[in-house]
């Protein structure tokens, strides 16, 4: 796997949190699409598009699953009725893979990048959650065309 090391900048993003079984993620997933075509602030040709991973879902009750849907923003999220709240994701270095095609299996390239790239690469796990930046969407490229940033926290 091709990884680089990059510094990510503070981001301010509108953030809808999953609080659920992950099998219903894609019923939030819905929830943010509609906010951010009613509200506008955070459309998705100008914004970018980001998953905050905070638990694995093969690991975690799916009661306990926690993963924020989130797109990039310039200004204050006012109260709504979509539950999107104003957040950001921390700044600082990371280690950058990319998974191609279906995220049904996500899981296996960011373990890749914990069991294959880590151990070899020095580099030191900071404290926060992996994240993924969705380059594109499902709707204006086939799925085997999907391309997903992998953003693992390092110190």
């Amino acid at each position: 796997m091709d990884v680089k090391i990059v510094d990510f900048p503070q981001t301010k993003v509108a953030m809808l949190q999953h609080r659920d079984n992950p099998e219903r993620l894609n019923a939030s997933v819905a929830t943010f699409i509609e906010w951010r075509k009613s509200s506008g602030l955070s459309p998705v040709r100008q914004s970018q598009t980001y998953g905050i991973a905070w638990d694995d879902p093969a690991t975690t009750l799916p009661e306990a699953f926690r993963f924020d849907i989130c797109g990039s923003v310039s200004e204050t999220i006012p109260d709504n009725a979509f539950g999107v709240i104003n957040g950001e994701i921390a700044g600082g270095r990371y280690a950058v893979g990319c998974h191609y095609g279906s995220l049904d299996n996500v899981s296996q390239t960011v373990w890749a990048l914990f069991r294959d790239w880590l151990p070899g690469s020095g580099e030191t796990l900071r404290d926060a959650p992996v994240f993924f930046h969705y380059v594109n969407m499902i709707n204006d490229v086939p799925e085997h065309e999907l391309k997903t940033e992998i953003y693992l926290p390092l110190v």
